[in-house]
C-alpha cells in the first residue's frame, strides 16, 4: 500500500455537543484504501460518537467531514443485525435478492450470495438459517452483507468481544482479504493485542480529542495507553494484596453435576482468595456460575462457611450472601431505564422487609459513598445507568452486589467491553474486596486478567476440572494447553 494514496476519509476539526456534554473537542481522524486502522480510547473519549458522524447517523456541529466520492460506509458491530431465522442468503442480499420478471430467483440468488463469502474465504451453506451460525460466522456473515453493498470503508466496532480466539483469528483473516481489494477498515477494540495483531494504523482519541496517530509498528501498548488515559497506568497484581486464606473455604462445592453442562466438579474458595475459572466456549463456565447463583437445579453438595445450602432460585443465593456479576450487563445484570441510585440499592434492598418507606436522605448518603469509592463517573445519582460509559455501567453492577455484603462474589467475563483505564479501576476495586475477606470467583476467556487477578486457576475442558494450577504454575501457556485438551 502507497502511503501517498488519497485518503477514502478525512475528518478535521469535529465537534459535537449533546446538550452540555461537548462529546467530540476537535477530532481528527484519516483513513487510507485499503488501510486497516485502530480507533482507540477509553470509554466516553468520542469514539462511538465520531463513528456515528463518519457513518452519517449523526451531524457534526463543526469541522469537515471528507469522503472520496462512491465509497459507501457498513458498520459491522459486536451486536449484529441479522435476522436469524432467514437463510444466509436472505440476509446477504436482503432487498438485493437477484429478480427475474418481478420474481425472486433464488437459486441465482444463493449463487450470488455463496460468491460473497467466498470473497472472505468463506464455504457455509447459504441456504441454512443465520441462527445456527457461531458468533464469528455470524459476524462475518454481516461483513458480507456490507460488502454486498459495494462498501469501501468498513467500521467493525468492538467484533470480538464475544469470540474466541479461534474465532478471532477467522474474522481477522477474512479482513485481512477485503483489504487486498482496498476496502478500508475502522477498527474499534479494547484490546490491544488485536490492534497489535491486525492493525497497520492507530488513532487515540482522549476526551473528544485526537491525541496520536501513527503506525502501529513505531509505538507500543504502554504508549497507546498513556495516550488514552493521559498517564501510565498502576499494574494491580493479587500478590501485592495476597492475604491468608483461613481453614475453612467460603465455598467447598463437591461433585457438582448439570446435564449437559457439566459434571463431577469440585471447588473451594476461600476467604480472602480470588479464584480463576478459565476454559474455551462451551467448557461450562459460566453454567457452574449460574448454577452456583440458583439459575439452575445443581447436582452435588455445596456448603457455604461451613454450613450446607441448597440454592433453589438466586433469591435463596443472595440471602446465603452469593453475588453474580453476569457477563452482559445490559441484558442480565442492570435496569438500564433506571437510574444508578437505584441500580445501586435494587439487591440490598430485595433483602429488606419494611413497614415503612425507606429515607430518600439516607439513599442518597450511601449512594454517595458507593459513587465516591468505586470511582463512578456519572451526572448525578439520578442519571439513568444507560447515559454512562460501559466501565462506569460495570462499576454499577459490581457496586450493586458489593452493596449486599456478599461471602462469594461471582463475577462472569467482568471487564468485558471496559476500556484498559476502567479495567485498572476494576481489578483494584476486586483486591480491596478481597481483603475484607469476601471469596471471589471469576470465571475469564482472557488469560492475562486471570494471571493478574488471581491466586490459583481452574481450568474446564468440556464441564470438567481437568487442572488446578497455583499463581506459580499458571502462565498462558499453560492454561491454553489444558484449556484445549492438550494435558
Amino acid at each position: 500500500m502507497q502511503q501517498a494514496a488519497a485518503p477514502v476519509l478525512r475528518a478535521e476539526g469535529v465537534h459535537k455537543r449533546f446538550g452540555g456534554v461537548h462529546a467530540l473537542r476537535g477530532a481528527d481522524l484519516v483513513v487510507l484504501p485499503g488501510e486497516i486502522h485502530a480507533l482507540v480510547g477509553e470509554n466516553g473519549s468520542g469514539k462511538s460518537t465520531l463513528l456515528k458522524i463518519v457513518g452519517g447517523q449523526l451531524l457534526p456541529d463543526d469541522g469537515r467531514l471528507d469522503i472520496a466520492e462512491g465509497n459507501r460506509i457498513a458498520t459491522v458491530s459486536q451486536e449484529t443485525s441479522l435476522v436469524p431465522d432467514l437463510s444466509i442468503a436472505e440476509n446477504i442480499l436482503l432487498g438485493r435478492q437477484v429478480r427475474r420478471r418481478g420474481v425472486i430467483d433464488w437459486r441465482a440468488t444463493r449463487r450470488l450470495a455463496a460468491r460473497r463469502l467466498e470473497r472472505l474465504g468463506l464455504d457455509l451453506d447459504v441456504a441454512q438459517p443465520v441462527r445456527r451460525l457461531r458468533p464469528d460466522q455470524a459476524q462475518m456473515v454481516e461483513i458480507a452483507r456490507a460488502l454486498s453493498a459495494d462498501a469501501r470503508i468498513l467500521i467493525l466496532d468492538e467484533p470480538t468481544s464475544s469470540l474466541t480466539d479461534d474465532e478471532v483469528a477467522s474474522l481477522f483473516a477474512s479482513v485481512r482479504r477485503v483489504r487486498e481489494d482496498g476496502v478500508a477498515t475502522i477498527f474499534v477494540s479494547h484490546r490491544l493485542n488485536e490492534v497489535f495483531a491486525l492493525c497497520e494504523t492507530v488513532t487515540t482519541l482522549r476526551d473528544g480529542r485526537t491525541v496520536g496517530s501513527g503506525p502501529v509498528d513505531e509505538t507500543t501498548p504502554d504508549d497507546l495507553v498513556e495516550l488514552m488515559v493521559g498517564r501510565l497506568l498502576d499494574r494491580p497484581s493479587a500478590a501485592a494484596a495476597r492475604r491468608e486464606t483461613s481453614a475453612e473455604p467460603v465455598l467447598r462445592a463437591r461433585g457438582l453435576g448439570l446435564p449437559g453442562a457439566f459434571d463431577g466438579v469440585d471447588l473451594d474458595v476461600g476467604p480472602g482468595e480470588i479464584v480463576g475459572l478459565a476454559g474455551l466456549v462451551g467448557a461450562g463456565r459460566t453454567e457452574l456460575l449460574e448454577s452456583l447463583f440458583g439459575l439452575h437445579r445443581l447436582q452435588g453438595r455445596i456448603e457455604l462457611a461451613g454450613a450446607p445450602v441448597v440454592h433453589r432460585s438466586p433469591a435463596d443465593a443472595i440471602r446465603a450472601g452469593v453475588a453474580l456479576v453476569p457477563a452482559d450487563r445490559k441484558r442480565d445484570g442492570l435496569v438500564l431505564g433506571r437510574s444508578v441510585r437505584e441500580n445501586l440499592l435494587m439487591a440490598a434492598q430485595s433483602r429488606l422487609r419494611r413497614l415503612r418507606v425507606p429515607s430518600a436522605a439516607r439513599e442518597r448518603v450511601v449512594v454517595g459513598g458507593v459513587i465516591e469509592r468505586l470511582r463512578i463517573r456519572a451526572h448525578s445519582q439520578g442519571s439513568a445507568v444507560t447515559t454512562l460509559s460501559g466501565g462506569n455501567q460495570q462499576k454499577v453492577l459490581l457496586g450493586k452486589w458489593l452493596q449486599t455484603g456478599p461471602k462469594l462474589l461471582m463475577l462472569d467475563e467482568p471487564t468485558r467491553g471496559v476500556d484498559v483505564g476502567a479495567k485498572g479501576e476494576i481489578y483494584k476495586l476486586l483486591l480491596d474486596a478481597r481483603r475484607h475477606g469476601i471469596g471471589i470467583l471469576v470465571s475469564s476467556s482472557e488469560a492475562p486478567e486471570l494471571l493478574t487477578l488471581c491466586d490459583r486457576i481452574v481450568v474446564m475442558f468440556r464441564g470438567r476440572v481437568c487442572a488446578n494450577l497455583t499463581r506459580d504454575e499458571a502462565t498462558e501457556s499453560e492454561i491454553a494447553r489444558f484449556a484445549g485438551g492438550h494435558a
